[in-house]
């Protein structure tokens, strides 16, 4: 998710190459039913708190049936339905 991103710590020069490369006026919303798969993870994986923002990407890739790329996917290992790559 973008504000995950863009929240920090980034620099200048990160943040010019993630515009470059994908302009924030071409991010697609959150949608309803991305919220609610992003629930049912909440209810469905152990220790969810603080989680919300990992909950919220994986539920984005399962509904786009899309792979997620992460340098973090030990926080996504227990996710059922979430491709890792």
């Amino acid at each position: 998710m973008y504000y995950e991103w863009v929240r920090g710590p980034r620099t200048e020069p990160e943040l010019a190459a993630q515009e470059a490369l994908l302009p924030r006026e071409s991010l697609a919303p959150f949608t309803g039913h991305e919220a609610a798969l992003a629930a049912g993870l909440y209810k469905k994986v152990r220790r969810p708190d603080g989680r919300e923002l990992d909950l919220a990407i994986a539920a984005r890739a399962i509904a786009q049936d899309a792979a997620l790329w992460s340098l973090n996917q030990d926080d996504f290992r227990d996710i059922a339905g979430l491709r890792l790559v």
